[in-house]
């Protein structure tokens, strides 16, 4: 009779639990029908000794600790062992590269790529910026509730707007392995075309409210972003309760990133390669203000983090994509013991299949790379007095993150001679 008792108040506070968190994920899905399994009470054997009876209390007890685990942390309690990993960068640093260290880690991970693309597309204004207020504040919000498997604040930033939680227009779907698992894949829909459809395997339109489940029973969450200008706006983040959030600031050298962007941006960056060709840099050009409020903004965040204050307290890790090039194994074993996430074998993997990339793989939004080759190619195909016009305005930047000033075009074209000093910024 006490182990009946036992079964029955677990089931009881179980199913209490169960409609809190339904409630909770209703938020995201008010109108499609969630997958409940039904809990059926079982009719114990009267003797004390059945393996049958402690097995079945086994799975109601682990039932109800997933439930009151996802529960909790949406209550304000952060769940133990649980992390949540937000890699910032810039275009152009490597930051996708870098970003599948994460997204092959296995099943115990829950990866987004770039979902603050939709916030930034519409927030921008008519003269192609964005207001930096504005902005930061949504992209804060909107990283906030993501790590909390909350898709609803996205939402209201994706165009055209989801039906019933149902988009096919998520930006770059199908480079967030979690967007394109089997408990997130629902049926092809004739005729509907999704732009950045799943590679992996057939999937229809994705389903938002069956990613929040999918993320809900993840053991952690790590999102990339190019698009956060300073760390300080996210301090909310590292002060909220319901998450461990670890910042990961990637950056890289200045000259490399402008050589980098001017082929890829080749429509934006005209003017650049105008200066390259024939003319005199107009050091007060407002493209050139903007590399360097570009540069202002990485080392203002790296200063910060650096410092370690206390709300960053061995929560901010600084790395130079230049060392992931080099010393690639290396690099991203120090990113996952800061962490303290497990370095699974999947990712090793996948790092040693992808950093000697041939030259027709390794394209310009690719994420197979020759990385010694990355970290040079650069000096070969940047004018060197444009390299001058970056030392003169990113100069601070570059003393910070310790790439060496080019005085001559031949030390710029010189492979032996080094541009990066040996420097160690992390005291996890």
């Amino acid at each position: 009779m006490r182990i009946k008792y036992t079964i029955s108040i677990v089931f009881f506070v179980t199913l209490v639990i169960i409609e809190k968190e339904n409630n909770i994920i209703s938020r995201v899905s008010d109108k499609l029908t969630l997958k409940q399994t039904t809990q059926t009470p079982h009719i114990l054997p009267k003797h004390n000794g059945s393996l049958t009876s402690l097995s079945k209390m086994d799975t109601a007890f682990m039932l109800m600790k997933r439930r009151l685990e996802n529960y909790s942390e949406h209550q304000g309690v952060v769940r133990n062992g649980r992390k949540h990993i937000l890699l910032l960068a810039t275009t152009r640093t490597g930051s996708s590269f870098v970003g599948e260290f994460f997204n092959q880690q296995g099943d115990n991970m829950f990866y987004l790529f770039e979902p603050l693309w939709h916030v930034e597309k519409m927030l921008t204004l008519e003269t192609g910026g964005t207001n930096a207020t504005v902005a930061a504040k949504a992209y804060r919000d909107v990283l906030q509730q993501l790590f909390l498997c909350d898709f609803s604040p996205l939402e209201s930033f994706i165009e055209p707007p989801p039906v019933d939680h149902i988009t096919t227009a998520l930006f770059r779907r199908e480079s967030s392995s979690s967007l394109c698992e089997e408990s997130v894949c629902s049926p092809t829909i004739k005729g509907v075309f999704e732009p950045y459809h799943c590679r992996t395997r057939r999937c229809g339109p994705l389903n938002l409210t069956m990613a929040s489940e999918s993320c809900l029973q993840k053991e952690h969450r790590a999102i990339k972003s190019v698009r956060v200008r300073q760390l300080e706006t996210l301090r909310p983040l590292a002060e909220d309760p319901r998450l461990d959030v670890k910042f990961i600031q990637l950056v890289r050298d200045p000259r490399a990133v402008l050589a980098s962007r001017m082929v890829a941006f080749e429509a934006k960056y005209k003017n650049w390669k105008q200066w390259a060709m024939d003319g005199d840099v107009p050091i007060d050009d407002d493209e050139v203000k903007k590399l360097k409020g570009n540069c202002d903004n990485i080392r203002l965040s790296a200063e910060i983090g650096l410092k370690q204050p206390q709300w960053l307290r061995k929560r901010y890790m600084l790395v130079r994509y230049e060392d992931i090039a080099r010393f690639p194994m290396r690099k991203a074993a120090e990113m996952y013991r800061f962490t303290g996430i497990p370095f699974t074998p999947q990712v090793k993997t996948w790092i040693l299949r992808n950093i000697q990339a041939s030259k027709n793989a390794s394209g310009v939004y690719s994420t197979q790379k020759n990385s010694l080759e990355q970290v040079v190619k650069w000096r070969f195909n940047l004018p060197f007095k444009i390299a001058q016009v970056v030392q003169k305005v990113c100069g601070p930047t570059l003393k910070l993150f310790g790439y060496k000033f080019v005085s001559s075009e031949e030390m710029l074209t010189d492979k032996s001679i080094s541009l990066i000093e040996d420097k160690g910024f992390n005291f996890f």
